[in-house]
């Protein structure tokens, strides 16, 4: 999110988070947006600052003047940093790509230090592809960690994700198929996909 009515907008639908993009190369940063912009939200709404390898001293100042309660790690940062962040009171998701590879083994030095992580579709980039990856991979997700599905999620996948009956599933993150434009969240499309997911 970083459009200020658009916040307010979607805000009325009761989100469990709200992600707010501190990577400058993404089309949807909210470097502009003025923390006013988010001081009126439930206090149900937990705000999440998303950023990728960017210096934690950086992160904390923004997190700080933001007051967000998380942070979503979308780089390289190693389980030290996860853990830094995590011991300054923050809930900390760690994002994985998930692409060819065998096994979810390469995540679990992060066990200890993230909460919860988010997997994500393999692309040239830190996320943002708009494309799924195959969901038949998540029955070799074994790991005592609990995940937000994400990448090309759009408002016709309730149904296919209310089947998935993984135990370690905890949320859908609703991004790219569900905008009228970078950052812009059409309220419609999310309302009856919320909906949906939630009569399940």
């Amino acid at each position: 999110m970083r459009d200020p009515g658009n916040i307010e907008e979607i805000s009325r639908l009761m989100p469990d988070y709200m992600g707010f993009i501190y990577y400058p190369h993404s089309r949807r940063y909210a470097g502009a947006l003025p923390a006013a912009a988010t001081e009126g939200l439930p206090e149900s709404i937990r705000k999440v600052g998303v950023f990728v390898d960017q210096p934690s001293g950086e992160v904390l100042a923004t997190c700080a003047q933001m007051g967000f309660h998380a942070v979503q790690l979308h780089g390289r940062e190693a389980p030290d940093y996860c853990r830094r962040m995590r011991d300054e009171g923050f809930e900390v998701f760690k994002a994985f790509n998930i692409g060819n590879e065998t096994g979810f083994g390469h995540l679990k030095e992060y066990r200890e230090s993230c909460d919860l992580f988010l997997l994500d579709t393999a692309g040239d980039g830190f996320g943002g592809t708009g494309k799924k990856f195959d969901w038949e991979r998540l029955a070799g997700y074994d790991l005592d960690k609990p995940f937000f599905l994400s990448g090309g999620i759009g408002p016709r996948d309730a149904g296919r994700i209310l089947l998935l009956d993984h135990p370690g599933l905890f949320g859908v993150d609703m991004n790219s198929r569900f905008e009228t434009g970078p950052g812009m969240k059409d309220r419609h499309e999310l309302a009856g996909f919320m909906e949906k997911i939630r009569a399940g």
